[in-house]
Protein backbone atom coordinates (compact mmCIF):
# COMPACT_ATOMS: atom_id res chain seq x y z
CA UNK A 1 0.00 0.00 0.00
CA UNK A 2 1.06 3.49 -1.20
CA UNK A 3 1.43 6.14 1.31
CA UNK A 4 -1.22 8.26 2.41
CA UNK A 5 -0.50 12.28 2.47
CA UNK A 6 -2.39 14.84 4.81
CA UNK A 7 -2.10 18.22 3.96
CA UNK A 8 -3.45 21.84 5.38
CA UNK A 9 -2.53 25.32 4.60
CA UNK A 10 -0.37 25.35 8.08
CA UNK A 11 1.33 22.58 10.30
CA UNK A 12 1.90 22.26 13.83
CA UNK A 13 4.44 19.53 14.29
CA UNK A 14 5.36 21.01 17.60
CA UNK A 15 8.68 19.02 17.76
CA UNK A 16 10.20 21.95 14.79
CA UNK A 17 8.30 24.85 13.97
CA UNK A 18 4.94 25.13 12.21
CA UNK A 19 4.89 24.86 8.31
CA UNK A 20 2.89 26.79 6.02
CA UNK A 21 1.35 24.55 2.92
CA UNK A 22 2.27 21.56 4.79
CA UNK A 23 2.21 17.73 4.53
CA UNK A 24 2.37 14.50 5.83
CA UNK A 25 3.14 11.06 4.52
CA UNK A 26 1.79 8.33 6.61
CA UNK A 27 1.51 4.55 6.26
CA UNK A 28 -0.23 1.81 8.91
CA UNK A 29 -0.77 4.91 10.92
CA UNK A 30 3.25 5.93 11.21
CA UNK A 31 4.29 9.21 9.79
CA UNK A 32 7.05 8.65 7.04
CA UNK A 33 8.05 11.99 6.39
CA UNK A 34 6.32 15.76 7.33
CA UNK A 35 7.67 18.50 5.40
CA UNK A 36 6.48 21.53 3.09
CA UNK A 37 3.81 19.97 0.69
CA UNK A 38 5.30 20.00 -2.51
CA UNK A 39 8.63 18.44 -1.22
CA UNK A 40 6.43 15.34 0.57
CA UNK A 41 4.64 15.04 -2.72
CA UNK A 42 7.37 14.33 -4.98
CA UNK A 43 8.88 12.45 -2.19
CA UNK A 44 5.92 9.75 -2.47
CA UNK A 45 5.14 9.93 -6.04
CA UNK A 46 1.29 8.23 -6.36
CA UNK A 47 0.33 8.67 -2.45
CA UNK A 48 -3.29 9.46 -2.26
CA UNK A 49 -3.55 13.47 -0.35
CA UNK A 50 -5.80 13.98 2.21
CA UNK A 51 -6.22 18.06 2.27
CA UNK A 52 -7.56 19.03 5.62
CA UNK A 53 -8.92 22.47 5.80
CA UNK A 54 -7.40 24.86 8.40
CA UNK A 55 -4.40 23.76 11.15
CA UNK A 56 -3.25 20.66 11.38
CA UNK A 57 -1.65 20.18 14.71
CA UNK A 58 0.16 17.32 16.81
CA UNK A 59 -2.83 15.23 18.54
CA UNK A 60 -3.18 16.76 21.97
CA UNK A 61 -2.13 14.56 25.26
CA UNK A 62 -4.62 14.94 28.14
CA UNK A 63 -2.48 13.98 31.12
CA UNK A 64 -5.20 13.60 33.44
CA UNK A 65 -8.21 12.73 33.34
CA UNK A 66 -11.10 9.87 34.84
CA UNK A 67 -12.92 8.99 31.04
CA UNK A 68 -15.23 6.97 33.35
CA UNK A 69 -16.93 9.93 35.28
CA UNK A 70 -18.36 10.78 32.07
CA UNK A 71 -22.05 9.86 33.18
CA UNK A 72 -20.83 12.06 36.43
CA UNK A 73 -21.32 15.64 34.60
CA UNK A 74 -23.85 16.71 37.41
CA UNK A 75 -21.34 16.53 39.89
CA UNK A 76 -18.95 18.68 37.93
CA UNK A 77 -21.69 21.04 36.42
CA UNK A 78 -21.80 23.07 40.39
CA UNK A 79 -18.92 25.93 41.52
CA UNK A 80 -17.59 24.25 45.08
CA UNK A 81 -16.44 26.61 48.26
CA UNK A 82 -13.80 23.87 49.08
CA UNK A 83 -12.18 20.34 47.89
CA UNK A 84 -13.99 18.83 50.90
CA UNK A 85 -16.98 19.58 50.17
CA UNK A 86 -16.71 18.55 46.38
CA UNK A 87 -15.43 15.41 47.42
CA UNK A 88 -18.46 15.27 49.66
CA UNK A 89 -20.79 15.70 46.51
CA UNK A 90 -18.85 13.17 44.39
CA UNK A 91 -18.94 10.37 46.56
CA UNK A 92 -22.65 10.94 47.44
CA UNK A 93 -23.07 10.50 43.75
CA UNK A 94 -20.22 7.76 43.12
CA UNK A 95 -21.75 5.73 45.66
CA UNK A 96 -25.22 5.77 44.95
CA UNK A 97 -24.24 4.48 41.07
CA UNK A 98 -24.84 1.19 41.53
CA UNK A 99 -25.66 -0.40 38.13
CA UNK A 100 -23.88 2.15 36.21
CA UNK A 101 -22.49 0.99 32.77
CA UNK A 102 -18.51 2.27 33.35
CA UNK A 103 -17.46 1.17 30.32
CA UNK A 104 -19.74 2.76 28.17
CA UNK A 105 -19.32 6.13 30.45
CA UNK A 106 -15.66 5.80 29.59
CA UNK A 107 -16.50 4.87 26.21
CA UNK A 108 -18.62 7.96 26.13
CA UNK A 109 -15.46 10.64 27.53
CA UNK A 110 -12.88 8.76 24.59
CA UNK A 111 -15.20 9.57 22.00
CA UNK A 112 -15.44 13.48 23.41
CA UNK A 113 -11.53 13.80 24.04
CA UNK A 114 -11.13 12.83 20.17
CA UNK A 115 -13.61 14.96 19.14
CA UNK A 116 -11.83 18.07 21.03
CA UNK A 117 -8.50 16.98 19.47
CA UNK A 118 -7.39 14.82 21.96
CA UNK A 119 -5.10 11.86 21.19
CA UNK A 120 -3.56 10.09 23.96
CA UNK A 121 -4.82 10.38 27.53
CA UNK A 122 -3.65 9.34 31.42
CA UNK A 123 -7.06 7.51 32.19
CA UNK A 124 -6.95 6.83 36.14
CA UNK A 125 -9.54 3.41 35.88
CA UNK A 126 -11.44 2.72 39.60
CA UNK A 127 -13.69 0.43 38.01
CA UNK A 128 -12.07 -2.78 35.61
CA UNK A 129 -14.90 -2.55 33.88
CA UNK A 130 -13.54 0.66 32.12
CA UNK A 131 -10.17 -0.61 31.41
CA UNK A 132 -9.97 -1.80 27.83
CA UNK A 133 -11.66 2.02 26.46
CA UNK A 134 -8.20 3.30 24.84
CA UNK A 135 -8.12 0.07 23.07
CA UNK A 136 -11.45 0.02 21.47
CA UNK A 137 -11.61 3.72 20.57
CA UNK A 138 -8.10 3.88 19.06
CA UNK A 139 -7.05 6.73 21.86
CA UNK A 140 -3.15 6.05 23.05
CA UNK A 141 -2.02 6.68 26.55
CA UNK A 142 -2.30 4.83 29.74
CA UNK A 143 -5.02 2.97 32.10
CA UNK A 144 -3.70 3.68 35.54
CA UNK A 145 -5.32 1.22 38.02
CA UNK A 146 -6.28 3.43 41.04
CA UNK A 147 -5.91 2.44 44.33
CA UNK A 148 -7.44 3.51 47.30
CA UNK A 149 -8.84 2.97 50.17
CA UNK A 150 -6.68 0.07 51.75
CA UNK A 151 -5.15 -0.17 55.45
CA UNK A 152 -1.99 -1.79 56.10
CA UNK A 153 -4.14 -4.55 57.45
CA UNK A 154 -6.67 -4.53 54.39
CA UNK A 155 -4.05 -4.42 52.14
CA UNK A 156 -2.06 -7.71 53.21
CA UNK A 157 -5.25 -9.64 53.42
CA UNK A 158 -6.41 -9.33 50.25
CA UNK A 159 -5.56 -5.27 48.45
CA UNK A 160 -1.98 -6.54 47.28
CA UNK A 161 -3.21 -9.83 45.86
CA UNK A 162 -6.26 -8.47 44.43
CA UNK A 163 -3.97 -5.74 42.31
CA UNK A 164 -1.39 -8.29 41.32
CA UNK A 165 -3.72 -10.84 39.99
CA UNK A 166 -5.29 -8.20 37.74
CA UNK A 167 -2.00 -6.46 36.79
CA UNK A 168 -0.51 -9.81 35.36
CA UNK A 169 -4.07 -10.80 34.08
CA UNK A 170 -4.62 -7.03 31.85
CA UNK A 171 -0.75 -7.98 30.61
CA UNK A 172 -1.64 -11.25 29.25
CA UNK A 173 0.75 -13.00 31.94
CA UNK A 174 -1.85 -15.46 32.79
CA UNK A 175 -4.31 -15.72 29.79
CA UNK A 176 -5.73 -11.75 30.20
CA UNK A 177 -7.94 -9.52 28.52
CA UNK A 178 -6.27 -9.18 25.33
CA UNK A 179 -7.57 -5.60 25.22
CA UNK A 180 -4.85 -4.65 27.13
CA UNK A 181 -1.47 -5.31 27.48
CA UNK A 182 1.48 -4.49 29.81
CA UNK A 183 2.89 -0.99 29.38
CA UNK A 184 -0.11 0.43 28.58
CA UNK A 185 -1.14 0.09 32.36
CA UNK A 186 0.12 1.94 34.88
CA UNK A 187 -0.53 2.18 38.54
CA UNK A 188 -2.15 5.29 40.10
CA UNK A 189 -1.77 5.22 44.24
CA UNK A 190 -5.09 7.94 44.31
CA UNK A 191 -3.37 10.32 47.19
CA UNK A 192 -1.60 10.72 50.57
CA UNK A 193 -4.62 11.07 52.19
CA UNK A 194 -6.30 7.62 50.88
CA UNK A 195 -3.80 4.98 51.35
CA UNK A 196 -2.27 3.83 54.12
CA UNK A 197 2.16 4.61 54.59
CA UNK A 198 3.02 0.62 54.24
CA UNK A 199 0.46 0.33 51.13
CA UNK A 200 1.71 3.50 49.28
CA UNK A 201 5.73 1.95 49.85
CA UNK A 202 4.53 -0.91 48.82
CA UNK A 203 3.02 0.31 45.39
CA UNK A 204 6.26 2.07 44.47
CA UNK A 205 7.96 -1.64 44.91
CA UNK A 206 5.03 -3.25 42.67
CA UNK A 207 5.60 -0.82 40.19
CA UNK A 208 9.22 -1.09 39.96
CA UNK A 209 8.52 -5.11 40.20
CA UNK A 210 6.10 -4.89 37.04
CA UNK A 211 7.66 -2.01 34.96
CA UNK A 212 4.66 -0.29 35.38
CA UNK A 213 4.81 4.52 35.72
CA UNK A 214 2.32 5.54 38.34
CA UNK A 215 0.51 8.79 38.54
CA UNK A 216 -0.43 10.04 41.78
CA UNK A 217 -3.24 13.29 43.08
CA UNK A 218 -1.04 15.41 45.17
CA UNK A 219 -1.87 18.95 46.72
CA UNK A 220 -5.16 19.41 45.16
CA UNK A 221 -5.87 20.40 48.74
CA UNK A 222 -4.58 23.49 50.98
CA UNK A 223 -5.26 20.77 53.61
CA UNK A 224 -3.13 17.84 52.31
CA UNK A 225 0.17 19.90 53.33
CA UNK A 226 -1.28 19.55 57.00
CA UNK A 227 -2.67 16.40 56.82
CA UNK A 228 0.75 14.89 56.42
CA UNK A 229 2.69 17.28 58.73
CA UNK A 230 0.46 16.86 61.67
CA UNK A 231 -2.32 14.39 60.72
CA UNK A 232 -4.95 17.11 61.62
CA UNK A 233 -7.45 19.30 58.92
CA UNK A 234 -10.78 19.22 56.85
CA UNK A 235 -9.14 16.34 54.85
CA UNK A 236 -8.26 14.32 57.90
CA UNK A 237 -11.60 14.53 59.35
CA UNK A 238 -12.88 13.57 56.06
CA UNK A 239 -10.71 10.86 56.27
CA UNK A 240 -11.94 9.92 59.92
CA UNK A 241 -15.49 10.42 59.03
CA UNK A 242 -14.85 7.03 56.09
CA UNK A 243 -13.86 5.12 58.95
CA UNK A 244 -9.76 4.85 57.60
CA UNK A 245 -7.43 4.12 60.26
CA UNK A 246 -4.21 5.35 58.61
CA UNK A 247 -0.76 5.07 60.72
CA UNK A 248 -0.29 8.36 59.67
CA UNK A 249 -3.66 10.10 61.76
CA UNK A 250 -2.16 7.83 64.51
CA UNK A 251 1.08 8.76 64.71
CA UNK A 252 0.05 13.04 64.56
CA UNK A 253 1.60 13.25 61.22
CA UNK A 254 4.89 13.12 59.55
CA UNK A 255 6.65 16.24 60.42
CA UNK A 256 6.60 16.69 56.38
CA UNK A 257 4.46 17.85 53.52
CA UNK A 258 3.21 15.57 51.17
CA UNK A 259 6.28 15.66 48.18
CA UNK A 260 8.86 14.90 50.99
CA UNK A 261 6.50 12.01 52.30
CA UNK A 262 5.59 10.51 48.61
CA UNK A 263 9.49 11.12 48.03
CA UNK A 264 10.35 9.10 51.47
CA UNK A 265 8.41 6.25 50.25
CA UNK A 266 10.31 6.16 46.80
CA UNK A 267 7.35 7.08 44.89
CA UNK A 268 8.60 10.10 42.91
CA UNK A 269 10.58 9.23 40.43
CA UNK A 270 10.87 9.47 36.35
CA UNK A 271 7.90 6.85 36.10
CA UNK A 272 5.45 8.33 37.83
CA UNK A 273 4.13 12.19 37.28
CA UNK A 274 1.05 13.73 39.51
CA UNK A 275 -1.97 15.42 39.00
CA UNK A 276 -2.80 19.07 40.16
CA UNK A 277 0.42 20.30 42.23
CA UNK A 278 -2.01 23.63 43.45
CA UNK A 279 -0.14 24.06 46.31
CA UNK A 280 3.35 22.89 45.19
CA UNK A 281 5.72 25.80 47.35
CA UNK A 282 9.35 26.36 45.78
CA UNK A 283 11.35 23.03 47.26
CA UNK A 284 8.67 20.92 46.56
CA UNK A 285 8.93 22.18 42.92
CA UNK A 286 12.57 21.79 42.79
CA UNK A 287 12.21 18.47 43.98
CA UNK A 288 10.05 16.97 41.75
CA UNK A 289 12.08 18.72 39.32
CA UNK A 290 15.28 16.77 40.73
CA UNK A 291 13.28 13.34 40.85
CA UNK A 292 12.05 14.21 36.86
CA UNK A 293 8.22 14.25 37.75
CA UNK A 294 6.10 15.79 35.45
CA UNK A 295 2.90 17.86 36.76
CA UNK A 296 -0.53 17.30 35.41
CA UNK A 297 -2.10 21.26 35.48
CA UNK A 298 -6.04 21.13 35.27
CA UNK A 299 -7.03 24.49 36.26
CA UNK A 300 -10.54 24.06 35.25
CA UNK A 301 -11.32 21.68 37.60
CA UNK A 302 -9.57 23.26 40.25
CA UNK A 303 -11.70 26.30 39.79
CA UNK A 304 -14.87 23.91 39.71
CA UNK A 305 -13.72 22.75 43.38
CA UNK A 306 -13.49 26.48 44.81
CA UNK A 307 -9.10 26.04 44.54
CA UNK A 308 -6.47 28.43 43.42
CA UNK A 309 -4.97 28.11 40.28
CA UNK A 310 -1.82 26.19 39.87
CA UNK A 311 1.76 28.17 39.84
CA UNK A 312 2.01 27.42 36.20
CA UNK A 313 4.58 31.03 35.85
CA UNK A 314 6.69 29.69 38.38
CA UNK A 315 6.45 26.15 36.51
CA UNK A 316 7.48 28.20 33.41
CA UNK A 317 9.90 30.44 34.77
CA UNK A 318 12.05 27.11 36.53
CA UNK A 319 11.59 24.75 33.66
CA UNK A 320 9.69 22.54 35.17
CA UNK A 321 8.26 19.68 33.43
CA UNK A 322 4.39 20.31 33.28
CA UNK A 323 1.63 18.77 31.16
CA UNK A 324 -2.16 19.55 31.09
CA UNK A 325 -5.18 17.77 32.12
CA UNK A 326 -9.18 18.19 32.18
CA UNK A 327 -9.57 15.59 35.09
CA UNK A 328 -12.66 14.41 34.97
CA UNK A 329 -16.67 15.47 33.82
CA UNK A 330 -17.44 14.90 37.28
CA UNK A 331 -14.95 18.33 38.11
CA UNK A 332 -14.97 20.02 34.82
CA UNK A 333 -16.94 21.28 32.50
CA UNK A 334 -15.55 19.62 29.35
CA UNK A 335 -13.32 17.38 28.19
CA UNK A 336 -12.10 20.23 26.16
CA UNK A 337 -8.30 19.96 26.54
CA UNK A 338 -7.30 23.20 24.65
CA UNK A 339 -10.02 24.88 27.51
CA UNK A 340 -7.61 24.32 30.14
CA UNK A 341 -4.54 25.17 28.07
CA UNK A 342 -6.23 28.62 27.41
CA UNK A 343 -7.37 29.11 31.17
CA UNK A 344 -3.39 28.11 32.03
CA UNK A 345 -2.33 31.37 29.73
CA UNK A 346 -4.51 33.65 31.39
CA UNK A 347 -3.31 32.47 34.79
CA UNK A 348 0.46 32.44 34.02
CA UNK A 349 -0.19 36.60 32.24
CA UNK A 350 -1.88 37.40 35.98
CA UNK A 351 0.91 35.51 37.75
CA UNK A 352 3.31 37.82 36.03
CA UNK A 353 4.94 35.81 33.29
CA UNK A 354 4.47 37.78 30.26
CA UNK A 355 7.49 36.22 28.17
CA UNK A 356 7.02 36.12 24.43
CA UNK A 357 6.69 32.34 24.40
CA UNK A 358 4.25 31.93 26.39
CA UNK A 359 2.03 30.23 23.87
CA UNK A 360 4.27 28.15 22.63
CA UNK A 361 5.14 26.87 25.86
CA UNK A 362 1.83 25.63 26.60
CA UNK A 363 0.80 24.34 23.07
CA UNK A 364 4.26 22.04 24.07
CA UNK A 365 3.25 21.22 27.82
CA UNK A 366 -0.34 19.87 25.89
CA UNK A 367 1.42 18.05 23.39
CA UNK A 368 4.40 16.68 24.04
CA UNK A 369 4.84 17.37 27.50
CA UNK A 370 1.94 15.27 28.21
CA UNK A 371 3.58 12.47 26.17
CA UNK A 372 6.62 13.01 28.02
CA UNK A 373 4.81 12.57 31.38
CA UNK A 374 3.52 9.29 30.14
CA UNK A 375 6.25 8.01 28.74
CA UNK A 376 5.35 8.36 25.46
CA UNK A 377 7.76 11.27 23.97
CA UNK A 378 10.58 8.89 22.45
CA UNK A 379 10.28 5.71 20.68
CA UNK A 380 8.57 3.81 18.18
CA UNK A 381 5.09 5.23 18.61
CA UNK A 382 5.75 8.56 20.49
CA UNK A 383 2.82 10.72 20.40
CA UNK A 384 2.80 14.32 21.18
CA UNK A 385 4.99 15.27 18.11
CA UNK A 386 4.60 14.90 14.28
CA UNK A 387 7.99 13.98 12.55
CA UNK A 388 9.13 10.81 11.18
CA UNK A 389 8.62 7.09 13.35
CA UNK A 390 5.77 9.23 14.85
CA UNK A 391 2.03 7.76 15.51
CA UNK A 392 -0.01 9.19 13.02
CA UNK A 393 -2.06 11.04 16.07
CA UNK A 394 -2.91 14.67 14.46
CA UNK A 395 -6.28 17.18 15.60
CA UNK A 396 -7.23 19.94 12.68
CA UNK A 397 -8.62 23.23 14.01
CA UNK A 398 -10.84 25.42 11.99
CA UNK A 399 -9.03 28.77 13.06
CA UNK A 400 -7.50 30.89 10.85
CA UNK A 401 -3.89 29.98 9.53
CA UNK A 402 -2.46 33.40 8.64
CA UNK A 403 1.04 35.19 9.34
CA UNK A 404 0.38 35.74 13.21
CA UNK A 405 1.38 33.56 15.90
CA UNK A 406 0.05 29.86 15.53
CA UNK A 407 0.44 29.21 18.80
CA UNK A 408 -1.26 31.86 20.39
CA UNK A 409 -4.15 31.70 17.58
CA UNK A 410 -4.27 27.94 18.89
CA UNK A 411 -5.04 28.87 22.99
CA UNK A 412 -7.20 31.83 21.99
CA UNK A 413 -8.85 30.40 18.74
CA UNK A 414 -8.97 26.94 19.37
CA UNK A 415 -11.33 25.30 22.05
CA UNK A 416 -14.39 24.26 20.34
CA UNK A 417 -13.21 23.87 17.35
CA UNK A 418 -11.78 20.78 16.33
CA UNK A 419 -12.96 19.80 13.17
CA UNK A 420 -11.27 16.37 12.63
CA UNK A 421 -9.26 13.92 14.59
CA UNK A 422 -6.88 11.46 13.44
CA UNK A 423 -5.34 8.72 16.01
CA UNK A 424 -2.47 6.39 14.34
CA UNK A 425 -3.49 2.58 13.49
CA UNK A 426 -4.85 -0.31 15.05
CA UNK A 427 -3.49 -3.64 14.67
CA UNK A 428 -4.45 -4.03 11.30
CA UNK A 429 -2.78 -0.60 10.18
CA UNK A 430 -5.88 1.43 9.89
CA UNK A 431 -6.35 5.11 11.31
CA UNK A 432 -9.28 6.19 13.36
CA UNK A 433 -11.19 9.41 12.26
CA UNK A 434 -13.75 10.68 14.17
CA UNK A 435 -15.10 14.15 12.82
CA UNK A 436 -18.66 16.08 13.19
CA UNK A 437 -19.36 13.98 15.95
CA UNK A 438 -18.69 10.73 13.60
CA UNK A 439 -16.12 7.95 13.59
CA UNK A 440 -15.09 6.01 11.25
CA UNK A 441 -11.67 3.75 10.39
CA UNK A 442 -10.19 3.40 7.08
CA UNK A 443 -6.59 2.23 5.68
CA UNK A 444 -4.12 4.90 5.99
Amino acid sequence: MGAVIHSAPLIVPVSRPPIPDGAMAVRHGVVLDVGPRREVLAAHPGGEEMRWPGVMVAGLVNAHTHLQYTRMAEVGRRVYDSFEEWSNAFDAVYFSSDGMDWEASAREGALLSLRNGTTAVADVVTDIEAVSVLGQTGLAGISYLEVLGDTDASWAATGRRHLTSTVRELGGVDGGLRAVHLGTIGISPHAPYTLDTGVLADLAILARTFGLRQHIHLLESVHEREYTVSGTGPIAHLVRELGFDFEILRAGGTGHGPVAFLDALGLLGPQCHVAHGVHLDEDERELLRRRGVSVALCPRSNQTLGLDGPPVAALLREGGDFAVGTDSLASSPSLDLLEDVRLLRTLAWEQGYRAPDLSRRLVEAATIGGARALGLATGPGRVGRLETGARCDFAVFAIDPGDGDPYRTLVEDGPGRCVATVTGGDQAGRVHLVNSGTEAFREC
